[in-house]
């Protein structure tokens, strides 16, 4: 029986497990999007959609202040994607109730057949569009 099981442990020791989701999910907000194996973003997953949660979450400063040091300490204290997650992410995905992240499998990997996934931010091709529109509008 699996009770009471929450992660897949992704044949690796629960520090290493937690650095990789670290490091992972502070890829996908600074870049938002990523290709890694699919088991792997099956689990980055819920670990990403908790943390913009998060961002969203905090009515006075001091919750507030909470949230940014909770999640500052699960994206290794990396100040940029920090302020990525509580500036642009959290002002993206207000009036989104959860599902900020969209898992699309693609081809297996060549050398070892492993199946691979893109995970991204949902939302992520409108703002890409509003950022190249003005670009155009300059050129003409």
């Amino acid at each position: 029986m699996n009770h009471k099981i929450n992660a897949k442990k992704l044949n690796r020791s629960t520090s290493h497990r937690l650095a990789l989701l670290r490091n992972l999910s502070a890829q996908l907000i600074t870049h938002e999007r990523i290709t890694t194996t699919l088991p792997k973003a099956k689990a980055l997953r819920p670990y990403v959609e908790k943390l913009i949660s998060l961002a969203k979450r905090g009515g006075s400063d001091a919750e507030k202040l909470t949230a940014i040091r909770v999640a500052a300490s699960k994206l290794n204290n990396d100040r940029v994607v920090t302020q990525k997650l509580f500036g642009e992410l959290r002002e993206r995905y207000a009036s989104r109730n959860g599902g900020y992240t969209r898992i699309l499998k693609i081809n297996n990997r060549i050398g070892d057949n492993t199946p691979m996934a893109l995970i991204e931010l949902v939302d992520r091709k409108a703002v890409v569009a509003e950022a190249a529109a003005p670009a155009e509008n300059a050129e003409k």
